[in-house]
């Protein structure tokens, strides 16, 4: 009797967000769904994982399927799932969906992709999946076809060992998928310096994100036209190009 693809679900919203939930119905069509996701919103956590205080987790009373709050990071509740709550390896992992993209370079800070690549890091095949939508009340009803599409795939075919996929889906009417590159864009940010009532300086992070790619083969360009952005992403960071510049340097003759 064949077994159906366990797979794991997570996010970076926390555990009662609208995206997590859509992702949860259509998981449910594809395999046995387990979920473990962080109890309050943890976004722009990157890879943080808790190790100067306890975690704590709390099966979910009266759900349909299997569930579990944690009280740490996204990569916190991947790493607790394996070890303390799965009883076989998940055949993929899905975090999301994001409430607001995650292409480009927001990639190296989102939750919700450290949580995918500590799965992939685990031989996990992994998908990210981000919407166009920081709204709490998003529409994700348009998606379901190509979050489940894209899933099927990676369950019939597996990931290249070290990668996988960053997914955004834009907000209206979807034209198509393309697999892109990363745009290269940054964030050019700024404090807003306030006073508080009992006179003691503190910061608001603001910025503005720039885009400095003109490429039409990047996730930028894709979601601007009504394309679902395929990234494959890999978290071996080695700059192998830069390998034999760094062996040209005078290294070797130290006093």
């Amino acid at each position: 009797m064949n077994q159906k693809p366990l797979i794991l679900i997570t996010n970076d919203d926390s555990i009662s967000a609208p995206g997590i939930r859509f992702l949860i119905d259509v998981m449910k069509e594809l395999g046995d769904v387990v979920v473990v996701a962080p109890d309050s919103p943890q976004s722009a956590m990157g890879h943080a994982i808790t190790i100067n205080s306890t975690l704590s987790i709390e099966k979910i009373k009266n759900a349909n399927t299997i569930e579990y709050s944690c009280s740490g990071t996204p990569v916190d509740c991947v790493k607790i799932a394996l070890s303390e709550i799965l009883e076989r390896k998940p055949d993929l992992c899905v975090s999301g969906i994001n409430h607001g993209a995650n292409s480009s370079i927001n990639v190296i800070y989102s939750g919700t992709m450290s949580a995918a690549v500590e799965a992939g890091i685990e031989g996990i095949p992994a998908i990210g999946f981000s919407l166009l939508d920081f709204s709490w009340n998003a529409d994700f009803t348009h998606t379901k076809p190509y979050v489940k599409k894209i899933a099927e795939q990676v369950l019939k075919n597996g990931l290249p060992t070290g990668v996988v996929l960053n997914v955004n889906l834009p907000k209206n009417n979807i034209k198509g998928i393309k697999v892109c590159r990363q745009a290269k864009a940054s964030w050019q940010e700024s404090f807003d310096k306030r006073i508080s009532p009992h006179g003691k300086e503190y910061y608001w992070l603001t910025g503005m994100f720039v885009n400095q790619d003109a490429g039409e083969d990047t996730d930028i360009f894709a979601l601007e036209n009504d394309y679902v952005s395929i990234v494959p992403v890999q978290f071996d960071l080695t700059a192998y190009h830069a390998i034999q510049t760094l062996n040209n340097w005078s290294l070797k003759d130290v006093e």
